[in-house]
């Protein structure tokens, strides 16, 4: 148990050490980060105003990936776990979004036209 406490104290040292000599590059990273994902409720309140309607917008989820990826970048430099497992699930998450709006209807689409291939005839062979 108190290698545990020993090694946790280490850690936070450690992490104290690191914010005492943020470099302005890594300070800069996390606030573009932080703008870039706030940025898509901007983006998302302004597609829902035109429509009069709750929307969530392509390029929603576009910011949403962008900036956890630029804030999963700071949270490694910061070796921050418990962020690091968080904007890795989000990642994973946006990716998964964008692969249902982008690939999936094409797979899908593809798979629709297999089903349908021309009986000699003609004619489309689903309607036999």
């Amino acid at each position: 148990m108190a290698e545990l406490e020993q090694q946790v104290q280490d850690l936070q040292q450690t992490l104290a050490e690191k914010e005492q000599k943020a470099p302005f590059f890594w300070l800069a990273v996390g606030f573009v980060g932080q703008f870039v994902f706030g940025l898509r409720f901007v983006v998302q309140w302004i597609a829902t105003e035109r429509r009069k309607k709750s929307v969530i917008p392509l390029a929603f989820w576009y910011l949403s990936l962008a900036g956890t990826i630029v804030l999963l970048a700071y949270s490694i430099w910061r070796l921050d776990p418990v962020f690091i497992a968080g904007f890795s699930l989000n990642m994973i998450i946006y990716l998964r979004n964008l692969y249902f709006i982008h690939i999936h209807p094409r797979k899908q689409a593809a798979a629709e036209l297999g089903d349908r291939k021309p009986s000699s005839d003609g004619g489309d062979a689903s309607e036999i």
